[in-house]
């Protein structure tokens, strides 16, 4: 089930989206969301689904692990796609009971579920594509006009960064200490979703616990090697961007804002 989290983890392959600035990333997965927010029609979801498949062709990562990435939200998916569904008035197509299915209720429902799903999707391809430490570079450089008001971008970008790095750890905990409490006879998949949730409890003691014990471990790590957030630090690989960066950065700035555009263009 834990398996199942793709957010945080690095996909450490050679490929061209790995090898594009991460700042330039970071905006492009901006603009990527941004962009879904004003479709307002089912087509030019087509257009996004073709640049996210060109998007994970080219980045080498298989399509099946952006998938697997998805079954942890089905319940999510779920309640989403029922809300809509059953609590947006319109057009009544059926009804059960005192719950009424309308059609304006079933497109909206479609339409969230496709939108949250490529969020997720393109969202995932970041940090699968871009190590910790480019991760945290990229942020900080983006939020350096920030720094000069005095806002502490490099503390905010490594602490972005250790909490998304966390995740995929926090999963293996997880899951290690579920097999070792199914050893001991625990269940964790009989019964109700609410009995499920309530099985999982016993979890969180020792998860918290390791949790706290890998924090300590990685502020006494950082303290003994005389790390300092504040002050202007070296890199031992400084961002350059390319002309490659900045060709795959316009023509990514023109489609999406082209596929917001399209919202403005009459619907037929």
């Amino acid at each position: 089930m834990f398996k199942d989290i793709t957010i945080g983890q690095y996909f450490p392959v050679d490929s061209p989206v790995h090898r594009l600035d991460p700042r330039f990333k970071i905006i492009i997965m901006f603009l990527f969301i941004v962009s879904l927010f004003f479709i307002v029609d089912y087509s030019p979801y087509l257009l996004v689904v073709a640049f996210l498949l060109f998007t994970i062709w080219a980045s080498k990562v298989p399509l099946a692990m952006i998938l697997r990435g998805l079954k942890p939200l089905r319940l999510i998916l779920l309640v989403t796609f029922l809300m809509n569904l059953f609590f947006i008035p319109g057009e009544e197509l059926f009804r059960f009971g005192f719950l009424s299915i309308s059609r304006q209720g079933l497109n909206q429902a479609v339409f969230m579920a496709i939108r949250l799903v490529l969020l997720v999707a393109g969202t995932s391809i970041l940090t699968l594509t871009t190590s910790p430490i480019q991760l945290t570079e990229g942020i900080e450089k983006l939020m350096t006009p920030l720094a000069k008001l005095g806002f502490p971008a490099h503390a905010i970008a490594m602490m972005m960064t250790i909490a998304l790095r966390f995740i995929p750890t926090l999963i293996d905990e997880a899951d290690k200490i579920m097999k070792a409490q199914m050893a001991r006879g625990a269940d964790f998949e009989s019964g109700n979703i609410v009995s499920r949730a309530k099985n999982l409890i016993p979890l969180l003691v020792p998860l918290f616990i390791n949790a706290l014990r890998r924090a300590d471990e990685l502020a006494n790590a950082m303290e003994s090697r005389c790390y300092r957030g504040e002050g202007k630090r070296t890199k031992m690989n400084p961002l350059v961007t390319t002309s490659f960066d900045w060709t795959v950065f316009l023509i990514s700035t023109a489609f999406f804002v082209g596929v917001a555009a399209l919202r403005l263009l009459p619907l037929p």
